[in-house]
């Protein structure tokens, strides 16, 4: 088996930057991807907008022209799906890797069936969408329980259950109102999480005053059942039973860190990020990288496609022998 010089896990929108600077470059490549391409972004609600703007969100030098600002679900899908094609990257979907092990120089890298492939180069852009935070509760696998959300019309009249406070949360509440759902959002601090895209605050905090999306507030969820959801209060100790016919639990996804582990991969014990060094996102293993979100931890919100997007070049810089780009810091978001 001939090794490539890159080996790519993840077929995300970083994952795919990283492989076209890899073909620009004129490096061999393969690109390995536990679901379909860009199976992140296909998991994303189906009427979701994205909160940066197009052009934040190109790779490859390729415009992302639509009528809007923001850029659509499918409107990615379809952009990266012809990015992808118009510079032929090399690809295997529905390879889901277990590990990667460097002897001799080379690495070979293993799927969960068995395959193996060889590479001078590993770049690892994983993301971390796949990997949710489970309450690890009762009633959590339960068939009605989901941690993605998908789109409001199965579940008009009838009581859903929204666990967690964060964008994703209350966009899904407010879908779910418009469509004649009876919500309830159960969080466990005492309003909104402070990072609430801000002009859905607004809109958010005026239907809880009118009473069109009930909140539960300095709470956690303790138990679900087949129709309620049980949640304490944190404060006082008091339980409420909540009726549910479905529950999405949408407190946030992580990188796995486990597979970053058996690749070599030194994490920080508390917020799991990776040892990498920041201007090459080389690891603590030579020739292996990071790349995109799965660089972040547990602080997911700190590195976004606009950003993440960049670290491919810098990666692709030092393979290349070359004086690596910097990758520019990420403007606060307000």
């Amino acid at each position: 088996m001939q090794p490539y010089d890159v080996i790519i896990v993840g077929g995300g929108p970083c994952g795919l930057a990283a492989g076209i600077e890899a073909t620009k470059a004129g490096l061999s490549h393969l690109i390995l991807e536990m679901g379909s391409l860009t199976e992140s972004i296909r998991q994303y609600p189906r009427r979701m907008r994205f909160f940066s703007t197009a052009e934040n969100i190109e790779i490859g030098g390729l415009p992302f022209a639509i009528s809007d600002v923001k850029a659509g679900r499918n409107e990615a899908l379809q952009y990266y799906r012809k990015a992808a094609a118009y510079y032929h990257l090399n690809f295997k979907l529905f390879q889901q890797v277990w590990e990667v092990h460097k002897e001799g120089g080379i690495f070979t890298v293993t799927t969960t069936t068995g395959e193996r492939y060889q590479a001078h180069k590993v770049i690892m852009a994983t993301g971390y969408f796949t990997r949710p935070r489970w309450l690890n509760i009762p009633g959590e696998n339960l068939p009605h329980v989901s941690h993605y959300y998908d789109e409001p019309f199965k579940y008009s009249f009838t009581n859903v259950v929204i666990v967690g406070a964060s964008n994703s949360a209350v966009e899904a509440a407010l879908e779910l109102y418009r469509h004649d759902v009876n919500v309830t959002i159960v969080h466990r601090g005492e309003d909104f999480r402070s990072t609430v895209k801000y002009w859905l605050v607004p809109d958010v905090k005026n239907r809880v005053k009118e009473g069109r999306i009930k909140t539960v507030f300095d709470s956690c969820v303790t138990q679900i059942e087949e129709h309620q959801v049980t949640a304490v209060n944190v404060k006082t100790g008091e339980e409420t039973s909540i009726p549910a016919d479905f529950v999405f639990v949408l407190t946030g996804y992580i990188p796995d860190a486990d597979l970053l582990r058996r690749c070599g991969i030194e994490l920080n014990a508390e917020t799991q990020v990776p040892f990498y060094d920041k201007e090459t996102f080389e690891t603590n293993v030579t020739g292996l990288y990071v790349c995109g979100t799965v660089l972040a931890g547990i602080y997911t919100e700190k590195v976004f496609i606009e950003n993440g997007r960049e670290h491919a070049q810098s990666i692709i810089d030092h393979i290349m022998g070359r004086e690596v780009h910097k990758v520019a810091e990420l403007i606060q978001r307000i």
